[in-house]
């Protein structure tokens, strides 16, 4: 008997990860140019469903030497990206870290070993303080339009 998608779980369609409260939504990188030594990453959100606040604490990719955890800060009339040194989740609550995201919360990939090119995946652990280190899927796209926020 043939698989069809319908006798897919549902699971399996999305593209994210779940680990224990922790929902993972959406991972994903914009390319970039040939030239480009820097890189980001987003999540449409990471959801908290548990009771106990999480934190992201560190993230790592065969795709750059390292991966720094940041935010994006206003500082008079100027967006300033800063490093951060974890970032919390609380309980019962969704983080969004895409682009435009008002928290504006992001991973940054320093040294990239090569472009970060449209259509092409790669994997990203994520090391939370109480779930471990998490594997997703990073798929490079173009920015998902974010609800009130026209693209540029």
């Amino acid at each position: 008997m043939p698989l069809c998608v319908a006798q897919w779980p549902t699971a399996a369609l999305a593209h994210g990860n779940r680990s224990g409260d922790l929902r993972l939504l959406h991972p994903y990188a914009t390319p970039t140019p040939g030239h480009a030594s820097t890189g980001a990453v987003y999540l449409v959100a990471i959801d908290n469903q548990g009771e106990t606040a999480e934190r992201l604490l560190a993230a790592s990719t065969p795709v750059a030497e390292r991966v720094e955890l940041h935010r994006l800060q206003q500082d008079g009339d100027v967006m300033r990206m800063q490093a951060v040194p974890a970032i919390a989740i609380p309980p019962r609550a969704r983080l969004a870290m895409r682009q435009g995201s008002p928290d504006g919360h992001h991973l940054m990939l320093a040294g990239l070993r090569r472009p970060l090119v449209l259509g092409e995946r790669f994997p990203l652990t994520l090391q939370f303080e109480r779930s471990g280190a998490v594997k997703v899927e990073v798929w490079v796209q173009q920015a998902p339009a974010a609800a009130g926020h026209p693209q540029h």
